[in-house]
């Protein structure tokens, strides 16, 4: 009785664990940015710091990012905590929203130790595919709050069109 119940149990967590993984990948396939430390990253010597896996050319995030259609336009909210508008880079290709820039460390002004580093920082580049062709040279973006939101208006306007995925 007691190993059909633990059968049970490793199954539902499995199950739940596949399930997870799956959502995971489907979500972060194009919100996981990797970081890249440059000399202006600025980032804490090792010395200074008490975890011993950090790995500062390891740097990876989540940026998670909504994309939002109406007749006129594209409208694309990025979450970028811990940036200066200053740092950010936007740019058309086509098909594609660019957004690139530079994620710094601020230090703390006193003397002490990082315990724990989660936060990425340098330089990083994510690509938002765009559905439906826009007008880059009328586009406008503005950054608060650490969400920059950019507007894109469509090179010809209409209704946003149903996709159907076929199955096979």
């Amino acid at each position: 009785m007691k190993v059909e119940s633990l059968k049970e149990n490793v199954g539902a967590l499995w199950d739940n664990l596949s399930e997870g993984w799956r959502s995971l990948t489907r979500f972060a396939a194009g919100a996981l940015t990797r970081f890249k430390p440059g000399a202006q990253t600025q980032l804490p010597a090792k010395f200074e710091m008490d975890e011993d896996f950090f790995l500062p050319s390891r740097n990876w995030a989540v940026l998670g990012a909504d994309l939002f259609e109406d007749e006129e336009r594209l409208v694309v909210r990025l979450e970028l905590p811990g940036l200066e508008k200053s740092d950010l880079r936007i740019e058309v290709h086509g098909d594609m929203l660019d957004i690139s820039g530079e994620k710094r460390f601020e230090r703390e002004s006193t003397q002490g130790r990082w315990r724990v580093m989660q936060c990425a920082y340098g330089s990083f580049q994510r690509k938002v595919p765009l559905p439906v062709p826009v007008r880059a040279d009328a586009a406008r973006a503005t950054y608060k709050n650490g969400v920059l939101r950019v507007e894109l208006p469509k090179a010809a306007p209409g209704k946003p069109l149903p996709m159907t995925v076929p199955v096979e």
